[in-house]
This record gives C-alpha cells, structure tokens and sequence, in this order.
C-alpha cells in the first residue's frame, strides 16, 4: 500500500511542478491567462466570481470576465459571438477589449479595420506584446513586411526572441507570400 501512496504522491507532485513550470512560461512570454475552460452556450459568458455560465446580458459579470471570455470566443472561431460580447462591456476602451475586438474583426476578414483597434491598443499598453504581434500579423496580410517587422523588433525587446509572441510573428513573416 504504501508504494501505491509514493505513486500517487510523485504523480500528484509532477503534475503540480509541470502546471508551475507551465504558468510561469505564460507568465515570462506576455501571454495572456487562458481563457477560461469551460464552453458557455451563445448569449452566455463564463463568470469566474459564480464559477459557471450566466446570461451576457447579467450586470453582475465584470468587464475583465466578459473581455476574456470574448477572447475565448474568438480564439474558437466565433468572432460575431466575440464582437457582441464586447459590445457589452461598460469600459470598452482597454488595450485588451480593443486588441481582442481588432483580433476578431480581423479574422472575419475586415482587416484595415482590425488594425484601427490594434493601433488604439497599442497607443493605450505600448508595452503589450499580443497587441504588437496581431497588428504585425494583420499587416503581413496587407502585404506591409516592413511595419511587421517594427512590430517584431519591438516585440524582441519587451520579451526576447524565445516568447510566444515574437516566434508566431516571425513565423508570419517568415510564411508571407511574395509581395
């Protein structure tokens, strides 16, 4: 019994050591926390206070719930659920709420647009990373290498060529078709 106990103790321990080990390379590359788990149906948000899905329309879930779930929303590919959510907040105008409604414009193809929210963004956090890379992704698809690369360059001295962010845009850069 007691090896059985050691197992479960050492298994129980990695896992613990791997989830800190993890957290803090979001932490050092800039990422943003991730979105939360669970999947809340359309015209729900995922509220972190109760710990389940509540209506958008509820005045009890914060702007910072309803921005990440935005988030969450947009990152699996619903980008109109995405929108109207932000469209709820009552502060809409944080570098976060205004990068991840650039994102969502973005990728339903309204890039000049997209890049009008990144800009105020970026005027609001200048040292965001996720704001940096998505506007330089957005100009790559512009055609615009050269403002890609302004962003990666700043993007390498606020986290280093080994963050997440700066390896997704030279990626980008690196994939771009020839102008």
């Amino acid at each position: 019994m007691k090896n059985r106990h050691e197992y479960h103790t050492s298994l129980l321990f990695g896992a613990c050591l791997a989830a800190a080990l993890l957290a803090g390379q979001a932490h050092a590359s800039g990422d943003e926390s991730a979105p939360p788990k669970p999947n809340c149906p359309k015209g729900q948000v995922w509220d972190t206070k109760t710990g389940k899905c509540v209506l958008q329309t509820s005045k009890a879930t914060s702007d910072a719930d309803r921005t990440d779930y935005a988030y969450r929303l947009a990152k699996d590919g619903r980008y109109d659920e995405a929108l109207a959510l932000l469209d709820t907040l009552q502060d809409p105008n944080t570098a976060k709420a205004l990068n991840y409604r650039g994102y969502a414009t973005r990728k339903l193809g309204r890039t000049d647009e997209g890049i009008g929210y990144y800009l105020k963004s970026v005027a609001l956090d200048p040292n965001y990373a996720q704001v940096r890379e998505y506007l330089g992704e957005a100009y790559v698809i512009k055609g615009r290498i050269d403002l890609a690369q302004e962003q990666l360059v700043k993007i390498k001295a606020l986290c280093s060529t080994t963050c997440e962010e700066y390896e997704d845009l030279a990626d980008a850069i690196a994939h771009a078709p020839e102008a």
